[in-house]
C-alpha cells in the first residue's frame, strides 16, 4: 500500500518529491506525451488534482496516467467530485488551518460511502494553507485565511492537533502559483512537532529550493507550476541524499 510505503521511505531518510498534474491545466491529449517525460524524470510519484476541475471526466483522466506510467499515482482533491479507482491513494485531506466546516467534515461526509467502497488508499492528511506573496487559487477558492508564513508556532500548533486528531500525513502547501516558498523555520516548526510525512508544495522552481525545502524537514515536496510552464524543467530536479 502506497501509504506504508511512504511511511517507510520517509522513516529511512529518504527525501521524495512529486510532479503535481492539474487537470484544468493539462489537457487530455497532452497526457501520452506529458506522462512519457514524467516517466524519465526522477520523481517518485504524481499527484492529480486541482482547485477547479471545469470538466465531468476525471476518473478518465486518472485512467489514461495510469495506463502510462509505472509511478504511483496520487489524488490531491480540490473538491469531492475528484475521486478515481485507477489511483493508488487518496490525500483524504481535511484543510486543519482555516475554519470552513465544509472543508474541515463537509465534502468528506458526501463521499464518505464512496471512497470506503472504493479499492483506492486512504491516507488522511492535515492540509495546512500558508500565506504566500499574492492570493493563490487554493486560497481563495477554500474561503479561509492561511497562517501566516512568519508564525511557525501556529503552524505547529495547528499541525500536533492534526495528528493529535489522527491524521497519518500533514501537507503544508502556499497553493499554485505561490510567489515565495514556506520559510525553512515553519516547515522544521511543523516536522519538528508533528511525527508524519510532511507533504509541502508551493512556490518551488528550482533544485536549489528543493533541496533547501528537503533540509528544513520535507519528506515530499510538490512541485507543479514551474513544470506546466516548461514541461522540461522536470528534468531539471534530481533526488538528493539530504543528512540530518
Amino acid at each position: 500500500m502506497i501509504d506504508v510505503e511512504i511511511k517507510e521511505r520517509a522513516n529511512a531518510g529518504e527525501k521524495m518529491w512529486a510532479i503535481l498534474i492539474d487537470p484544468d491545466k493539462l489537457p487530455f491529449e497532452d497526457i501520452t506525451d506529458f506522462i512519457l517525460m514524467v516517466n524519465k524524470s526522477s520523481c517518485d510519484f504524481i499527484l492529480i488534482g486541482g482547485s477547479l476541475i471545469n470538466h465531468g471526466f476525471f476518473d478518465k483522466y486518472v485512467k489514461k496516467i495510469k495506463s502510462l506510467t509505472s509511478k504511483k499515482i496520487i489524488i490531491f482533491p480540490g473538491n469531492n467530485l475528484q475521486l478515481s479507482n485507477h489511483a493508488d491513494g487518496l490525500l483524504f485531506l481535511s484543510l486543519i488551518s482555516g475554519r470552513n466546516p465544509d472543508l474541515l467534515i463537509g465534502q468528506h461526509v458526501k463521499v464518505a460511502q464512496q471512497v470506503q467502497q472504493s479499492n483506492v488508499c486512504v491516507m488522511p492528511c492535515g492540509y495546512m494553507l500558508i500565506e504566500s506573496n499574492k492570493l493563490t487559487s487554493a486560497i481563495y477558492m477554500s474561503e479561509s485565511l492561511p497562517i501566516p508564513n512568519d508564525k511557525p508556532d501556529i503552524a505547529a500548533a495547528t499541525a500536533l492537533a492534526g495528528t493529535l486528531l489522527g491524521m497519518q500525513f500533514l501537507y503544508i502547501d502556499t497553493g499554485s502559483g505561490a510567489d515565495g516558498t514556506i520559510k525553512s523555520n515553519l516547515i522544521r516548526a511543523v516536522k519538528n512537532t508533528a511525527d508524519v510525512p510532511l507533504f509541502v508544495g508551493g512556490g518551488i522552481h528550482k533544485q536549489d529550493q528543493l533541496k533547501k525545502a528537503w533540509s528544513s524537514g520535507a519528506d515530499i515536496v510538490v512541485i507543479g507550476t514551474s513544470i506546466e510552464k516548461s514541461y522540461n524543467q522536470m528534468f531539471d530536479f534530481k533526488k538528493e541524499k539530504i543528512w540530518s
